[in-house]
């Protein structure tokens, strides 16, 4: 197919405007669509200009929240030009667990994986290069069978958009607030916390209005039974680095397993520095930050890559991690990684999948 390279004169008029990209606003010229139907399964893949979908207002999505959906990011550097996507099959491999979930068919990786490329190949133009920047992909999978009827859809569609970005906090690499969460619960072992799916953000909105009603930006969840044990961070694995050791919840059937986490838990046994996955009490985060034991902490994710924590609200009281600004470590993992995925740094781990433009 052959490329569009209106998208280079389109994303230099973007980034020129007040507040640059953003992220998430824009949307580049193309999406990829699949169609699934019991009995035929999921057909051939399909490069289609970005539009609105047609739907049925019966189509389940609306009615049950069947859906699921991944955000990867795609890069261009070199004197080659070319595009290149940070772990696309571990996010391929996620969003095929979201499905078993939530009795979506699985998709085929293989045929997926190069439909990717393809997508990304013919919007290479789109891809922005300043520091910071990436081309968001967002695949998701919706049920479209029109029937009122709880049981898994008989039809699905796959689409796959893609959107050049700039930070995702509008401050940046920068500490944020975090505000403690000890009336609503995100998700329980058992649930669907541990899948990517469209429901799991709509009941955390509630308890993100009462952080931005604080001047937070994000919000730390607690476990769902003892509301006790520290969860995630909004959309984000959370660390914290107490003394020599870092330490991370684990994964237990109610955390999203980041592939960003998982990446900087192997940078870090890389560096020799100590890293645990255990539960840890927020009872141990407040004391830790009141006797210094805890020196940073920070949020792990596709979007923001690294996110320092610069305080907690915690039970109307607002703490200060370390000194208030981003830790060494944080910023460090950050520059790692972000070096990696710029081509600024060698890929020891071959995470960085090469787009050919032939693709």
């Amino acid at each position: 197919m052959e490329r569009d390279t209106t998208g280079s004169a389109k994303l230099r008029e973007l980034q020129a405007r007040p507040g640059g990209l953003g992220f998430g606003r824009y949307f580049t010229d193309h999406m990829l669509v699949m169609d699934c139907e019991e009995g035929t399964g999921w057909q051939p893949p399909r490069i289609v200009p970005y539009g609105p979908l047609e739907l049925d207002p019966a189509a389940k999505v609306f009615h049950y929240g069947q859906t699921v959906f991944e955000g990867m990011k795609a890069f261009k550097w070199g004197s080659d030009g070319q595009a290149r996507l940070f772990r696309p099959l571990e996010h391929i491999r996620r969003l095929n667990r979201s499905c078993e979930r939530m009795c979506v068919p699985p998709l085929d990786e293989a045929t997926v994986l190069d439909a990717v490329q393809r997508l990304v190949a013919l919007e290479r133009d789109w891809i922005p290069e300043d520091p910071g920047t990436a081309l968001y992909i967002r695949p998701f999978v919706i049920a479209t069978e029109p029937l009122l009827g709880v049981a898994p859809s008989r039809t699905y569609r796959f689409v796959v958009i893609c959107s050049p970005v700039g930070a995702y906090y509008e401050e940046g690499m920068h500490p944020v607030s975090i505000y403690v969460e000890t009336e609503h619960v995100r998700a329980v072992a058992g649930g669907v916390g541990d899948a990517k799916t469209a429901g799991n953000y709509a009941a955390g909105l509630k308890a993100q209005e009462a952080a931005s009603r604080l001047g937070c930006s994000q919000v730390m969840w607690l476990d769902g039974i003892e509301r006790r044990y520290v969860e995630e961070v909004g959309s984000m694995n959370v660390f914290f680095r107490l003394g020599d050791e870092v330490v991370t919840p684990p994964l237990g059937g109610s955390i999203l397993a980041g592939v960003t986490r998982d990446s900087i838990i192997r940078l870090l046994r890389d560096w020799g520095v100590a890293v645990r996955e255990r539960t840890i009490a927020i009872g141990e985060v407040i004391e830790g930050l009141r006797s210094g034991a805890l020196v940073e902490a920070f949020g792990t994710g596709t979007a923001a890559v690294v996110s320092p924590i610069g305080s907690l609200h915690w039970q109307g009281e607002r703490l200060t991690v370390g000194s208030g600004g981003t830790g060494e470590l944080s910023r460090r993992l950050y520059d790692a990684l972000a070096g990696i995925q710029r081509g600024e740094l060698p890929d020891a781990h071959g995470w960085m999948a090469t787009v050919k433009p032939e693709c």
